[in-house]
This record gives structure tokens, sequence and C-alpha cells, in this order.
């Protein structure tokens, strides 16, 4: 078993702020890294944004700003996102408008095109500028995107390189064949199986640039540029060094698939892990993974999937004005009496309990606020601080004998290894309802006064059940998990979550 390990979110596009759904797939792939690193795992970790097309292109005109300053602008306030959301240290930010991803992109076209998968012609199509794709008449719904059904699609009648999508229709169904965990959950999977069974048509890669200029150049062609999607996908590999210093002797090997002519760090970390939401289904399990195959470079080694966030039972839209802001939400805690790292953690906790790992989840402030109280005031914050009164009351001498396992554990990492993250959550909840429960039925703080001996025995079952669920907590509630490990070593017993 490699002891490397690699996981992306895909890349945000900055025509808006940060919303909730990003921060979702960020503290989802957080919660997957670390655990995958106290596992003992390198790892190495990729986000960052997506920041060419027509819309960035079009807000920046509309603003009287330079794209390049247009995409500044709103690259800061994602990556604010990585110490609001308590995300691992090291984790890697790759902007799409970097030059070496650029130039990553530029000698990934030169690979597909050498080998014949790219071909220039013209044509008419209809286009979702929310989706920044083109769309059949079977995928719309009364002749509207679904997912965008308050934008008039676009017809575009231009002159576009095209990439041979139709190409790859069996080699795909092949590669999942062989990989029957490719696409997690398999309901998802089994969408785009039959996508690629349906037949692939080939998919324009690129825009003229007099209508549309902010991309990347098309290698060999000064008036085109790249095509949003085809630009953004490759950043899973340019974040990783790919391709390295390449020349024409070592844009052969690459040809040929000797992966030695690329980047030691791709060697070492490539194929990853991909987290995306449901709306990128076929962008990251089929058109990519073709991308990859032309270019002779391995699939990615898994896509997880996840659903969208509502808000109080209809999808949030900027028109309704029901967009939850990750920022605002922690502003709000904190205008509560929480603190920073408090703020953070009920965050991550109400995205990693309250919101399934696969299916659309839902929020509201008036929910936030119920969850938090019942999971952690009155959950994991009472009994740590019951626990730890009850062992200062008795004098409790902390030792290395408190390292017993109290719980059987199994379940817990075992829904970790899947990435069923709320079923792994709930698991390590029902073991802090467990002790609660154990403390109800022996009431040790009673026995303390009449049994001693039996008291401290009881409360070191909990003490070592509570670091334990310490333990536990590193990939979903790391600031929390800390808090508990060092109240082994401290007298203090500050309170983790106050009611609210």
């Amino acid at each position: 078993m490699s002891d490397k390990f690699y996981i992306t979110t895909t890349l945000p596009y900055v025509n808006s702020d940060p919303h909730l759904g990003f921060a979702l797939e960020m503290a989802q792939a957080d919660c997957i890294a670390r655990y995958q690193k106290i596992s003992g795992k390198e790892v190495f970790f990729n986000t960052g944004t997506d920041e060419h097309g027509q819309k960035i292109y079009q807000k920046a005109v509309d603003r009287g700003i330079t794209p390049q300053a247009y995409c500044d602008e709103y690259a800061a306030k994602f990556k604010q996102l990585i110490p609001a959301l308590g995300i691992l240290p090291g984790i890697h930010f790759i902007r799409t408008t970097d030059e070496k991803h650029i130039r990553a992109c530029q000698e990934f076209w030169k690979l597909c095109e050498k080998n014949g998968d790219i071909y220039k012609q013209k044509y008419i199509v209809k286009y979702c500028v929310g989706c920044e794709l083109e769309k059949t008449d079977s995928e719309l719904e009364n002749g509207k995107c679904p997912i965008h059904p308050n934008l008039e699609l676009e017809l575009r009648d231009e002159e576009n390189y095209f990439f041979r999508f139709s190409r790859y229709a069996e080699k795909l169904s092949e590669m999942y064949r062989s990989n029957p965990d490719f696409v997690v959950p398999d309901f998802r999977f089994n969408e785009i199986r039959e996508f690629v069974n349906r037949g692939l048509s080939d998919f324009s890669i690129s825009r003229l640039k007099e209508k549309m200029p902010w991309g990347v150049p098309v290698p060999g062609d000064d008036a085109q540029v790249m095509y949003v999607w085809f630009d953004a996908l490759i950043n899973y590999i340019s974040t990783l060094g790919w391709p390295g210093i390449m020349t024409h002797e070592t844009r052969n090997m690459q040809q040929k698939n000797l992966l030695h002519a690329t980047s030691s760090i791709f060697q070492d970390f490539w194929p990853g892990i991909q987290i995306a939401g449901k709306d990128n289904l076929r962008q990251q399990s089929a058109m990519w993974q073709a991308m990859l195959m032309s270019a002779g470079l391995p699939n990615s080694k898994q896509i997880i999937i996840h659903g969208f966030i509502n808000s109080g039972g209809q999808k949030m839209s900027k028109s309704l004005g029901n967009v939850a802001d990750p920022y605002e939400i922690l502003s709000k805690l904190r205008e509560k009496g929480l603190s920073l790292e408090q703020s953070t953690d009920a965050l991550r906790y109400y995205l990693l309990r309250e919101i399934p790992t696969f299916e659309d989840g839902d929020y509201t402030w008036e929910r936030f606020i119920e969850v938090y109280n019942a999971g952690l005031a009155n959950g994991i914050g009472n009994l740590c601080s019951r626990i730890l009164k009850m062992a200062k009351n008795l004098g409790l001498e902390w030792s290395d004998s408190y390292k017993e396992q109290v719980f059987k554990t199994q379940g817990y990492y075992d829904y970790l290894d899947r990435y069923e993250l709320r079923s792994a959550a709930n698991e390590l909840w029902s073991l802090i309802s467990e002790l609660d429960s154990y403390i109800q039925k022996n009431e040790p703080f009673k026995l303390a006064k009449t049994d001693p001996s039996k008291a401290k025995e009881q409360v070191g079952y909990l003490v070592n059940g509570l670091l334990q669920i310490g333990h536990m907590l590193q990939p979903m509630l790391p600031a929390t998990s800390e808090k508990i490990l060092k109240f082994y070593t401290s007298d203090d017993i500050p309170k983790l979550f106050p009611r609210i």
C-alpha cells in the first residue's frame, strides 16, 4: 500500500463570493485528508480557484477593471477559507491564472492534439453560461438548463476546436468495469455509466479570442483561447508540477506514457482522489478521464460526489437572496460569544454531521443553532466538563494507565475508509451518548462519597472513553480534539462549547 495520498477539491469559479456548498466540499476533503495523515500517509491536499471564462470576463468588464484584478480580489476570498474552516496546514492553493498552470495546459493540449483528438470545425450549439457547458436537448427541461433555469440558453455559431470525446466511450466503460468503486456513491456511478453508454458527443474546447479573450492561449492559434473546463480540469496535475521541464525528447516520452519525463511530485502522488459536487459528475468522471487517456496519463484514482446544500428546503440562489455565506455564519457565532476555534469547529460539525455526505442537505440558521446546542454544547461539551470535574474532585492522577480502549471503534474507521463522513460522525456521537448514559446509570459523582475507590475506577473508565473520543475527533473537529487531549496534562477545565 502506498504511503502517499493525494486529494483535491474542485476549483470554485470566482464569479461570486464563497458559499456554504464549497465550504462543505472543503470540510469533507479536509476530514479525509486528516484521517489519511493520522493513518501515516504523506498527504498532498489541493484546492484553488478557476479564473477563466465568459462569466468572469463579463463581470470584470461590468466593473471596469481587468479580469486579472477581478480574479485577484476573489481568489483572496476563497483562499481565506483555508484558515476560516480550520483546514490542514500545508494545503496547496493553485490558481488557473498561474504561469505554471497555463504552461501545463498548453503542453496537455499538444499531447491530445498529437494523439489526433483535437480538430477544428464550425458548429451551432445551445450553451448554458451558468454551467459553462454545451447542452443537448435531452439534458434540458422545458427548454431550460435544470441547474440554471433562470438563464437563457445561448445559441453559439462559430468555429472552434473540439475534443474527440466520442472516441473514448468504450475505453471509459472498460475503465469503469475495471474499477467498480471509481465513483462514490454508487448511484452517481450508475448515472455516469448510463451517460457514457448512451454515446458521447465531441465537445468544444476553445472560444474565439475576439469574443472572449480571457483564457489560456491555444498553442499555434492566436485567434483562440481554451474553453474554461478544458483549462480548469488540468489543475489536478499542474498543481503536482506536471509536466516538469518539457523538451522535445521528454514530450515524446510522455506521449509514450513514460512517466519519468514528468515531475517527481506528480510521479509520487498521481493518481489521486477528487471530490466534487453532483453538478460536476460529467466533467470529473468522464470528460477529464477521457482527456487523461488522450494525453497518455493515468486516470484519477477515485471520484467522490456530494450533493447540494439547500436553504429551508429551497435551492440556494442569488435571486432568492438565500445563499448561505460561511463567513457570515462564523461571524454570527463570534457575536454569540464563541471563540474563533469554537466557531470553526461548530461549522465543521454542521457540515460533516448534519449534511448528508452524498445527498442534498439543508441549512437554516435556526437549525444550525438547534444542532449546535444538541451535539456540541449539550453533547461533547457537557460530557467533557462532567468527566473532568469528577476526575479533578476525586484527585484522579493522570497516568499512562488511562490509555485502554473503552469502545469498539472499527465501525467508525470503516465509515471513514468509505468516505461516509456523516455515518462516521453519527457513530462517534453514539459513543458520546454511551458515556453519558454510563454516568446516568452509575452516578459516580454520588459514589465518590460512599466508595471513593469504586468511583475512581468508574471515572477512570470515563476518562479513557473521553481520551478515545478526543483522538477520534481529530479528522472532524481538530481544534476540539486538541483541547480534549490537552486536558490530559492540564488542571484547567475550559468549556468546550457554551450553549447559545
